[in-house]
């Protein structure tokens, strides 16, 4: 089948300017028959024996152990993630592989149930069917590894659409998987912008849709998938990963040294560019002027730059559409708050350096929203039930933490942190 969507370009976002890769994209008109081609496998491939598609993973994962170097080069390239952090991406797509092969012989295996007489009862797993990965652009090998493979050695056909920030990482995945024998027609790769994965989505005959993204587009999903077509005889499933707007406590007993680093690494990590990144540092009063100061000293300390340069521990935001919304949350922070530093970097690229906000009261959106960049707000309490109060005060968390030197304050946050 000839493609007759529009093109679609994969660029470097440390030089806009740069294509690295060009793809074509479907047109709406043929999902229908992409999604047939697929349903096609489905008959054959759940009675692949488990050791057989599990084997599959295993040597996807040599291949893909092989060219751990280049792919780590081709994120760098491709999505701007530092060389540290890329070949981390690339370190848990194999584990996810070596895992989801294991596992599928350990829970896959039929297990009897019960020793009644006269009855044979057993526990067997069977594949939903046709499996849509809607994979995100900033974990772009680990994660749609991860759900691809999981789906794949199910036993399920896969329709895979990567970011349309990050197709050329979709490809090489979509490759690995080809050059270790998956049959043709089992994974298709289908790169495109957003009306793609809606169409998916949408679709009568898909049984599972695997999504991580923004808590809006997941909720869209979600609601999407809840009705049921002319037809359809099938519920869909839905598993959804979505943002999160995190929080850091530091108390009056905590290592400021470690705290600041631990705080840091996790805001400019990939330049915030993560569901998991600290964005709200709540901290105590004893010791928030001495925090806030050893923690501006230590942002402005950053390396900022291209990733290719492994001396550079931050680099560029995805593409001019996250950076224009970055500044905006930061104007926003300036303007209601005080900005303790905000390190602009000139140049070609999508860069922004670490930002240090405070003043803003809890309902602020800079305060509640997902930005996904380097913005950290900092927040003065007078008590650690004052803390976690305020680190609670928030639509959706998916990490918390705390530094403490403190037994008693490190067991209430065990008991009192609401994220996951």
């Amino acid at each position: 089948m000839t493609w007759r969507g529009p093109e679609l370009l994969s660029t470097n976002p440390s030089l806009p300017d740069q294509i690295i890769a060009r793809f074509p994209t479907l047109s709406l008109d043929q999902i229908n028959p992409t999604v047939q081609l697929a349903r096609d496998q489905m008959g054959t491939w759940r009675n692949v024996p488990l050791h057989v598609r599990a084997r599959i993973l295993f040597r996807t994962a040599d291949l893909m152990r092989q060219r751990k170097t280049e792919l780590a080069a081709w994120e760098i390239l491709e999505t701007g993630k530092p060389w540290r952090e890329a070949d981390a991406d690339v370190a848990e797509a194999l584990d996810f592989l070596e895992f989801y092969g294991r596992e599928i012989i350990r829970v896959g295996t039929p297990r009897r149930l019960g020793t009644e007489p006269g009855e044979h009862n057993q526990r067997i797993f069977h594949p939903r069917g046709l499996a849509v990965v809607i994979a995100p652009w900033n974990f772009s090998l680990a994660i749609p590894t991860g759900l691809v493979s999981a789906a794949l050695v199910s036993g399920n056909v896969v329709l895979f659409k990567p970011s349309e920030r990050s197709p050329m990482m979709g490809y090489h995945l979509f490759t690995l998987f080809m050059e270790a024998g998956l049959p043709k027609g089992v994974l298709q790769f289908l790169p495109g912008g957003p009306e793609i994965g809606q169409a998916l989505v949408k679709h009568p005959d898909v049984h599972l849709i695997a999504f991580t993204g923004s808590q809006t587009v997941g909720l869209n999903i979600i609601q999407e998938a809840s009705h049921v077509s002319a037809g359809q005889r099938h519920i869909k499933h839905v598993i959804a990963e979505m943002g999160g707007k995190n929080a850091i406590i530091v108390d009056e007993t905590a290592d400021l040294d470690e705290a600041v680093t631990g705080v840091l690494a996790s805001a400019t990590g990939y330049q915030g560019q993560k569901c998991s990144a600290c964005s709200r540092i709540i901290v105590l009063h004893d010791v928030y002027p001495v925090f806030l100061e050893r923690l501006k000293q230590a942002a402005s300390s950053i390396l900022i730059g291209p990733p290719e340069h492994a001396r550079n521990r931050m680099g560029p935001l995805i593409d001019r559409r996250a950076l224009e919304r970055v500044r905006h949350f930061v104007q926003r922070g300036k303007t209601d708050g005080t900005c303790v530093l905000d390190r602009q970097v000139e140049g070609p690229g999508y860069f922004q350096g670490p930002v240090i906000l405070t003043n803003l009261p809890p309902s602020h959106p800079v305060v509640q929203e997902e930005i996904f960049g380097p913005v950290m707000v900092v927040l003065k309490v007078t008590t650690i039930s004052e803390a976690l109060a305020l680190a609670n005060d928030s639509p959706y968390a998916l990490t918390g933490g705390i530094y403490s030197r403190s037994p008693a304050n490190i067991q209430l946050a065990r008991n009192a942190f609401d994220v996951g």
